[in-house]
């Protein structure tokens, strides 16, 4: 991949908490249109990676860059504007909101409203239901549609099967993909189900006590999974 597809580069990135690293010298690039994976133990440094791109948590070390710029010091709002949009798995709704309200947070475009829907045709038939009475799978629909209103270049998902039951997870993942087809927008996710990930991705990285540890295209690392499995997806 040239360089200038490349939308989003860390570069030497090292995070942490109090000056303390928890991620060391961290390198990855996402591509135009798209999808990559972090995969990796619990404590190995996924979410922390996620924070700093996203502006949540300043690199000890090293560059992010969006589309040539560098992210660091800028606050998350900023790179909200920039078009690099995080839908964290805490959902963060607004549970006293209806359906229709939690995405007019995000847009009162109609024409966009109804695209978004499109993804997810279920929340057409709750608009009016309070985001605090949506099952799971429903809250995590409404999460990602409202996110897509804030058309993003870069979509950052951690955990978005946390909770959710198999059958859910499997009918949502899918969307990811038309998703990037039919936008254009890239996406990095974190994610626990392994091979559903896999499965819509095209690249992986695999992370380990703070390091990325293995890269390749998906079905490569599809392919090695035993073995990653064994060296490290089984430690923190």
């Amino acid at each position: 991949m040239n360089i200038e597809q490349r939308v989003v580069v860390l570069e030497g990135v090292s995070v942490g908490y109090s000056g303390i690293p928890v991620t060391k010298d961290v390198n990855l690039y996402i591509g135009e249109s798209e999808i990559v994976c972090l995969l990796g133990p619990n404590g190995a440094g996924k979410t922390s990676t996620l924070l700093s791109l996203s502006g949540f948590n300043k690199p000890l070390s090293g560059d992010i860059r969006f589309l040539g710029n560098s992210l660091v010091g800028k606050t998350p709002d900023e790179i909200t504007r920039l078009g690099i949009v995080q839908v964290s798995e805490d959902r963060s709704l607004f549970r006293g909101l209806t359906v229709q309200e939690n995405l007019q947070v995000a847009s009162k475009n109609k024409r966009d409203v109804d695209q978004v829907l499109s993804y997810f045709p279920k929340l057409k038939a709750i608009m009016n239901r309070k985001a605090s009475v949506l099952s799971g799978g429903e809250q995590q629909m409404l999460v990602i549609a409202r996110a897509l209103l804030l058309k993003p270049k870069v979509l950052v998902v951690d955990e978005m099967s946390l909770g959710l039951a198999p059958v859910v997870v499997e009918s949502i993942f899918p969307i990811f993909r038309e998703i990037v087809d039919r936008t254009g927008c890239s996406i990095l996710m974190v994610e626990q189900h392994v091979h559903l990930a896999l499965e819509i991705a095209d690249r992986a990285y695999v992370m380990s006590r703070g390091r990325i540890v293995s890269e390749g295209p998906a079905d490569e690392i599809a392919s090695r999974l035993d073995e990653l499995r064994g060296n490290y997806l089984g430690v923190s």
